[in-house]
């Protein structure tokens, strides 16, 4: 049968004969692409090819709708995100379809959240699409690509995804997996450096615009579908097979004309009333399931998994778009700036939603319909010769020069009128050089940068940052307030009392007076809600904080809430107010597989300043006391000591009475940690700091332990039982049984003395010293003890051993024992003289002379006479009943002759106090 394409046939085999080295192989790549086209306009279901994010097939897709006037279109997205598309009346474009899901049902769990967008601009033939279905009446638009469960069913291997690293300034999709329509670029790598050489270009956006976009932008429908379908035929054929991506490609191409037949045996519309947009890739398939023929095999779709998606809008941008897809920097811009200059140009009315923010533009009107003409041949004379492409544009190139020494001048270059025709003529230069009968915005870019950069920046943008600006900027979306989820929308309303406006791109700056206006309140509370749950920069405190036991009167934040809507989106997905969603997450932070007792104890911290719930609180403690039981090691004692001692405080200074989690939690932590204290002395992989807050943990909820039951002979045994070998761990070992009183301060000193006198232990004093420190935590009342087994090392170690044990002594404080430096230092200011000249006639308290013995008061001696001697006089009954219950059985004593003045009171005073007068008598010497 003879076709349209029979000419071009025959005459791309001869020219594949003509090259006699080439490969066996040329001849059947370049019949099977015009065969491909041949295939593709055969098909009664007439298939729009596009590029995506490509001007010319925006500019074809308007020029088609208005001919043809479909009554149902097929658009190659998630079949699942169709309920979004009203939405984007009440946006800002660019933004981005997202579907959603962080709680997983045939997912790996350690997967989540799992996040998939589809990026749509102004310049695209989707959106075209989208806006011509919605605005004409008894049109149907129907999504029909693989759903979002899909798309992770089958998503391909990690280097073949289509997932790209984002810049902190383009991170407005995060981590998600991009889905885009229109997928067109060589996948053999070969093939596009040949082309980019040939092209004299660098990078595959700009090869697309000098070859594709700017010949495709006036022409005709059938030369555009032609030349599309053309392109992805040829990548599609070169294109490595026997890949996931290839096999995925596949399936999507046979599980969306298997939905297309479903729904044109349904809802029985002509196939000739419907256009199936999707990528020139797919477009030129030849499967066996593609096409609408009834009879045609349908692919088996799998069903989708358990897990519950949400969908909403996020706003997106240029550069969102271009690093989420690859794409070179500027392009999207760049193709934002051809769209509009291709429509004043053919004065073409795109289509629009309406109530659409950004633009002005009145709904377009549909002209009569145009019956399809006949297929004719336009490849032959497309590739027969250059395309006609528009001369040199002075008056457009001049003003971009213009503009861009402007731009350049106000961000510090010294660029002067000299330089505005210095990029003029060398952008004609470069457009000569490489071929091009007039300079494209890269080499405009390109021709700026030589011209007007130097060596160095001299601002934060450099000149070519500075041509995408003026080409059109890097654009950035917007959600509007009606297509906000529920949970964005009340946190909107709530900080409406502000009077800030919350949806600005930048940096504002609220002041809140709490106690001037405590209606501010509530507005502080949501804050600080929004600061633990949002990025760091997008709700920063200024003045303020929020710890337990502190109330401020006056705040001040720096919000930046309109450049990280998505974030508030997406947490509008795990629920429908703030508290919700901060109550799923400390619940998940304390259930977590890997949780341990000390980020319970931080979730219940977190409960009690963010959440007036006691039911909550009380679960996190709970669940602490939980795992604090199931613990088998200690990595975590220091910051269950610190988090506890917190908490209690907290109790103490609000409550008349402990919860019971938290008495729970000391009986537990008391047994727990005295079962592991025998162990932990001894392991090596337990730090002094973890000992050293176990024996913290015992000694200071000692009191309260033992009021609720728990037996001091256990912390007492475990002790005994502890036989540490490393000198930081017997240090501490020291200081728990000085507070057990088993070791005198007296027993302390004398085993010191020995460290520093034995000239094999002296190198390992300083860990000696550490243990000491780290036991301050537990016994804080040997601070002088420390300063003064310090003072001894450095009056009787010499200079040969002291200065190699200095840099140890510093690192050992350092490593282990850096927040408990403070307090030796206050005890050090106590301890040591203030004054320079009062340090020669200071003498240390440890080598002060011995006190002389108390003066026993003479035999017979009645009671010092004053109001507490003439009461216990009077009332010897009492005075006897409690010597007896001490065991000290005796008789009263005559009173003696009541002091008179003469001093003999005096006397007696100081004879009774003998302590207080040498002290006195010391301090004048």
């Amino acid at each position: 049968m003879s076709g349209p394409f029979d000419a071009l046939r025959t005459q791309l085999l001869g020219a594949a004969e003509a090259l006699a080295g080439g490969p066996a192989t040329l001849p059947d790549i370049l019949s099977g692409i015009v065969d491909d086209v041949d295939h593709a306009l055969r098909e009664p279901l007439e298939i729009f090819p596009v590029c995506h994010h490509s001007p010319a097939s925006a500019l074809a897709m308007v020029r088609r709708l208005r001919e043809k006037q479909p009554k149902v279109i097929y658009l190659e997205l998630c079949e699942d995100m169709g309920s979004l598309l009203t939405e984007l009346r009440n946006c800002r474009l660019p933004v981005a379809l997202q579907s959603f899901a962080s709680e997983l049902d045939g997912f790996p769990k350690e997967s989540a959240p799992l996040s998939v967008i589809a990026p749509i601009t102004e310049a695209s033939a989707e959106y075209q699409a989208i806006s011509y279905a919605l605005e004409t009446p008894g049109v149907e638009l129907v999504l029909v690509d693989r759903s979002t469960d899909h798309v992770f069913q089958w998503q391909p291997d990690a280097s073949e995804a289509h997932e790209q690293p984002a810049d902190a300034d383009d991170d407005l999709h995060g981590d998600a997996v991009g889905v885009e329509i229109g997928d067109l670029r060589p996948r053999f790598a070969e093939l596009e450096e040949h082309l980019l050489h040939h092209g004299r270009v660098r990078h595959w956006s700009e090869w697309w615009d000098q070859y594709v976009e700017q010949p495709l932008a006036g022409a005709d429908y059938d030369t555009y579908r032609q030349v599309m379908v053309l392109i992805g035929s040829l990548f599609r054929r070169l294109a490595p097979h026997g890949t996931r991506r290839y096999a995925s490609d596949e399936d999507r191409e046979r599980y969306m004309w298997t939905r297309i037949r479903q729904h044109l045996a349904s809802s029985g519309i002509d196939r000739a009333d419907g256009l199936y947009v999707c990528g020139a890739f797919h477009a030129a398939s030849r499967l066996a399931e593609v096409g609408s023929a009834p009879g045609t095999p349908d692919f088996d779709i799998t069903p989708r998994t358990a897990t519950t998606w949400l969908y909403g809008l996020i706003p997106s941008s240029h550069s969102a778009i271009e690093a989420q897809f690859g794409l070179a920097p500027g392009s999207v811009s760049i193709a934002a700036a051809t769209w509009q200059k291709n429509l004043a140009r053919t004065r073409l009315k795109p289509f629009q939603l309406q109530g659409q923010k950004g633009s002005r533009r009145a709904p377009a009107k549909l002209p009569a319909q145009t019956p399809d003409a006949p297929v004719a041949d336009q490849l032959t004379g497309y590739l027969s010769g250059p395309p006609a492409l528009h001369g040199l544009d002075e008056e457009e190139l001049r003003g971009w020069c213009v503009d861009i020494v402007r731009l350049a001048r106000r961000n510090g270059y010294l660029a002067s009128t000299a330089d505005a025709i210095a990029v003029f003529e060398t952008s004609i230069l470069l457009a000569g050089m490489r071929g091009r009968a007039r300079p494209t915005p890269y080499d405009f870019q390109d021709a700026a940068v030589t011209c007007i950069e130097k060596d160095t920046v001299p601002g934060r943008r450099d000149v070519r940052r500075l041509c995408e600006i003026l080409l059109g900027g890097d654009r950035v979306g917007q959600v509007g307030y009606d297509a906000l989820p529920p949970l964005a929308r009340d946190v909107y309303d709530r900080l409406a009392p502000l009077g800030l406006n919350l949806e600005q791109r930048s940096i504002q700056r609220a002041l809140l007076d709490l106690a001037a206006k405590p209606e501010l309140a509530p507005c502080s509370q949501l804050l600080w809600m929004l600061r633990y749950l949002l990025p760091d920069q997008a709700v920063r405190p200024i003045m303020g904080s929020r710890r337990l036991g502190e109330k401020h009167i006056q705040e001040s934040w720096d919000l930046d809430l309109g450049r990280h809507q998505r974030t508030i989106i997406e947490l509008g997905y795990e629920g429908v107010t703030v508290e919700q969603v901060l109550e799923q997450r400390l619940r998940r932070v304390a259930w977590d597989p890997k949780a341990t007792a000390a980020t319970a104890l931080k979730a219940v911290e977190d409960s009690l300043l963010f959440l007036n719930s006691p039911r909550l609180t009380d679960e996190l403690g709970q669940r602490a006391v939980e795992l604090l039981a199931a613990e088998r090691t200690v990595d975590e004692a220091p910051a269950v000591l610190r988090r506890i001692r917190r908490l209690l405080a907290h109790y103490r200074a609000t409550t008349p009475t402990l919860p019971a989690w938290s008495e729970s939690f000391v009986r537990t932590g008391y047994a727990h940690y005295c079962t592991l204290l025998p162990t932990a002395f001894v392991a090596d992989d337990t730090g002094v700091r973890q000992v050293g807050a176990m024996l913290g943990f015992l000694f200071s909820m000692e009191s309260l332990a033992l009021s609720l039951g728990c037996d001091r002979a256990q912390l007492e045994l475990a002790v005994r039982q502890s036989h540490p070998e490393h000198p930081a761990k017997v240090a501490l070992l020291w200081a728990a049984l000085h507070q057990l009183g088993v070791l005198t301060m007296a027993d302390l000193r004398s085993r010191i003395d020995g460290l520093l006198g034995n000239p094999l232990v002296v190198p390992a004093v300083p860990q000696y010293v550490a243990g000491f420190i780290q036991s301050l935590e537990s016994v804080p009342r040997l601070a002088p003890f420390v300063v003064e087994t310090l003072s001894k090392a450095f009056a009787r170690l010499p200079d040969p051993v002291l200065l190699p044990w200095l840099p140890t002594l510093i690192m050992t404080l350092k490593d282990q024992a850096a927040e408990l430096v403070p307090l030796l230092t206050r005890e050090a200011g106590r301890t040591f003289p203030g004054t320079l000249p009062a340090v020669d006639s200071w003498v240390a308290p440890w080598n002060a002379p011995p006190r002389r013995p108390r003066t026993a008061p003479a035999t017979g001696a009645g009671p010092a006479r004053g109001p507490a001697g003439a009461l216990l006089a009077a009332q010897p009954a009492t005075t006897g009943a409690v010597a007896s219950l001490l065991g000290c059985a005796g008789e009263w004593a005559p009173a003696g002759p009541p002091a008179g003045p003469d001093g003999s009171a005096v006397a007696a005073l100081l004879a009774t106090h003998a302590e207080t007068t040498e002290a006195v008598a010391l301090l004048v010497r």
